[in-house]
């Protein structure tokens, strides 16, 4: 299933699925994506705040409505998620999939929280997602090269098909091929047991990042995606940044505890998530992991326009 790449002109929802925003810092990400031609939409409840869960931007109901808005208008090219948080497992079940799956796909934005959405749109759509910054982020205002790279993959996605990053380093060596599947541990291992998981990541190159969360936690995560099978069957992992989770070399060691006997090759530190500076990792496209290289190869650019274009 293609995705087209972005023009300039094209109009892009601006979404809240999670939690609430900093205004001041969101105006900061909408002035950036102006930049790149693109005509911001802000969908009518980007700003609001829940009326007794202050963490939430406005009502599930709400969140859901406009995200399944943005997808089904013709008119909106990409849906740009503007920052994570919690609660997109809150409203991801409201959404109505089979009118979403009668509707063209278009490229979907976001990291962190957002990991429930592209597990979702994965499972009920089987469209490609961008694992990548959001627009009312601190990164994606402060970090030109974080915004770049999305734009890149966005507009020039032939740019992009070679993923890598200055610390990215073999934990165990080897290489595989698969289809880019993952995200935000924690959120990976929240989703399991609910109605839209999928039942494993057999097959696929498995991406992996988090924040705040000590070795002992990150241990109980993977130790949870382990027992339920999540983990059956990986070709291969690739790991990206573990900011606030303690030592690295803590991190390192439960990530070789819990892959290092399969048998399969483990990337460490190829840069996305929740780091200074990040670049975008498209989900649900095949590629090959060279994990003594350090890099990560999509077999062709997740956007492509389509024949006769």
């Amino acid at each position: 299933m293609s995705l087209r790449p972005l023009r300039p002109g094209d109009r892009v929802a601006l979404a809240a699925p999670s939690g609430a925003i900093d205004p001041a810092r969101l105006d900061l990400g909408i002035d950036i994506v102006r930049s790149w031609g693109l005509d911001p939409v802000v969908l009518p409840h980007l700003r609001d705040t829940h009326p007794t869960l202050p963490h939430l931007a406005g009502a599930d109901a709400h969140r859901a409505a406009d995200l399944q808005s943005a997808w089904l208008d013709p008119d909106i090219a990409a849906v740009l998620c503007v920052r994570g948080g919690f609660g997109a497992h809150r409203m991801v079940d409201l959404l109505d999939w089979d009118a979403m799956r009668a509707a063209p796909p278009k490229p979907l934005v976001g990291f962190s929280d957002i990991t429930v959405l592209h597990e979702a749109v994965a499972q009920q759509l089987g469209a490609p997602t961008l694992y990548g910054p959001m627009p009312g982020t601190t990164v994606f205002s402060t970090d030109p090269a974080t915004a770049e790279h999305l734009r890149r993959t966005l507009f020039e996605p032939a740019t992009t098909t070679v993923l890598t990053g200055p610390d990215a380093a073999p934990l165990v060596p080897g290489r595989a091929h698969g289809v880019l599947m993952g995200g935000c541990a924690s959120l990976l291992a929240a989703d399991r047991g609910t109605p839209g998981a999928r039942p494993s990541f057999a097959g696929g190159l498995l991406i992996l990042e988090d924040i705040n969360e000590q070795p002992y936690q990150l241990d109980r995560i993977l130790t949870q995606l382990r027992r339920s099978g999540a983990l059956d069957g990986l070709a291969g992992v690739v790991l990206g940044s573990w900011d606030g989770c303690g030592p690295l070399d803590g991190v390192r060691a439960v990530m070789l505890d819990h892959f290092g006997d399969l048998g399969i090759p483990v990337l460490w530190e190829l840069g996305f998530g929740h780091c200074p500076s990040s670049i975008t990792v498209p989900l649900g496209v095949p590629a090959t992991l060279d994990s003594d290289a350090g890099t990560l190869t999509l077999d062709a650019p997740v956007l492509s326009a389509p024949t006769g274009a």
